[in-house]
């Protein structure tokens, strides 16, 4: 086999590679070049183990490692190398599953706090003066206002709201979560109730009592603070949490959540929200919703049928948004959420963990877990409907003490 030796240290002249004596340069100073042959070189260089010889190790097989390991010159020369070992499937399951709750960890708590600096604690419940005990369990006193902030004249177009200033109630409902059943109450707007002495939300003076009036008007005098001493005032029960959502906000949750189904038990229509319905199983969209939670004009008994199916409807867009399709699926999850929580003013105490217990009370109530109902009315005056105060010291009586409610609305 031909051979070429390969390069190294320099030696002293006249030595071989390997300790022996080196034949003599050629005249005239120039190295002799070697010349390859079969088995050694022409200038007297062997493959032989001598003084001088050379084995390069090829001919026997021999594979060369690192100086002093395995190989020539190493202690297990021409040792050829073993199988490689089974992987440790238990190590490598352990490291793959630590990985993944690590990010589960990490996702969740981004969520967390991107979650938490979309709400608007904007309501200051200490302002409110002559407030009754706190019972059991937890009220939440659920809002939807005409606000108009942030839509276009497009929009407005759109979703039939008109164009007018300022804010008042459309909706209000008191949701008690405790552990004998959650119960859904809806306040109609044209209730008559007494608006009694405040403080200012603005000035924190102390401002004189306003009397029989209806109950949005006490939002529209001072906004959510008088609105809670107002029904604080005329049931006696203590309101723990807040919560607002606009026009706007609640079309566009609708939207993000990709539509809520629902059945619809009777058509109707109405020019003023622009409702256009058939009876039916049907999917709305934000615009559709709106009218229908909107409506009263088109039924005899307009406040009391407009609350009916606002609790219908907040129950199934509940029931809609806590969906494996919607939970799992981070594409509609963020945009659901976000829509949702920038839409919303909820007082200063509010957590997620407060808001999302009442979500979830809210689906149970859709879900047959609990009770949705109407104030008690017993009759009306003057165009505005009075509770049945009876009935309603009775339903009192029993959300303080977290007791199942026995009382029935209309």
């Amino acid at each position: 086999m031909r051979q070429v030796r390969r390069g190294g240290p320099a030696v002293p002249p006249g030595q071989g590679a390997y300790g022996g004596q080196r034949p003599a340069a050629p005249p005239h100073g120039v190295p002799q070049q070697p010349s390859y042959v079969d088995g050694g070189y022409a200038d007297g260089y062997t493959d032989s183990d001598d003084g001088y010889g050379y084995d390069s190790g090829y001919n026997t097989g021999q594979v060369y490692g690192r100086p002093g390991g395995d190989g020539p010159g190493g202690p297990g020369e021409g040792r050829t190398r073993g199988p490689r070992p089974a992987p440790n499937w238990g190590r490598r399951i352990k490291w793959t599953a630590i990985t993944l709750v690590t990010a589960l960890v990490v996702t969740s708590v981004a969520t967390y706090f991107w979650a938490d600096s979309k709400l608007h604690r904007d309501v200051d419940l200490s302002k409110v003066i002559d407030r009754p005990e706190a019972g059991k369990g937890t009220n939440y006193l659920i809002v939807g206002s005409d606000s108009r902030a942030g839509m276009s004249a497009e929009d407005k177009k759109k979703l039939h709201t008109g164009s007018a200033e300022g804010k008042r109630t459309d909706s209000m409902m008191i949701l008690h979560v405790g552990d004998n059943g959650d119960t859904l109450i809806s306040l109609p707007r044209d209730s008559n109730v007494t608006i009694p002495q405040f403080r200012g939300s603005e000035s924190g003076k102390i401002r004189p009592a306003m009397g029989a009036n209806k109950l949005n008007a006490a939002y529209a005098f001072d906004g959510p603070t008088l609105l809670v001493r107002t029904i604080e005032y005329n049931t006696g029960l203590h309101i723990d949490h807040y919560v607002e959502i606009g026009f706007a906000g609640f079309a566009n949750i609708v939207d993000a959540v990709g539509g809520v189904e629902m059945t619809i038990d009777q058509p109707f229509k109405d020019k003023w929200s622009g409702a256009d319905f058939k009876a039916g199983k049907q999917k709305l969209n934000g615009e559709q919703a709106l009218a229908f939670v909107r409506t009263r004009h088109a039924f005899a008994a307009s406040d009391l049928q407009r609350t009916k199916n606002q609790q219908k409807f907040l129950s199934a867009l509940a029931h809609q948004v806590a969906t494996p399709s919607t939970v799992l699926n981070p594409f509609k999850f963020y945009p659901t959420v976000g829509a949702g929580l920038d839409s919303l003013v909820v007082d200063k105490d509010m957590s997620l963990w407060d808001l999302a217990s009442m979500f979830w009370a809210m689906k149970g109530v859709s879900g047959g877990d609990g009770k949705s109902m109407n104030m008690p009315i017993s009759g009306s005056t003057g165009g505005n409907l009075v509770w049945d105060k009876a009935k309603v010291k009775t339903l009192v009586d029993e959300l303080k003490n977290d007791e199942t409610v026995t009382v029935s609305g209309n």
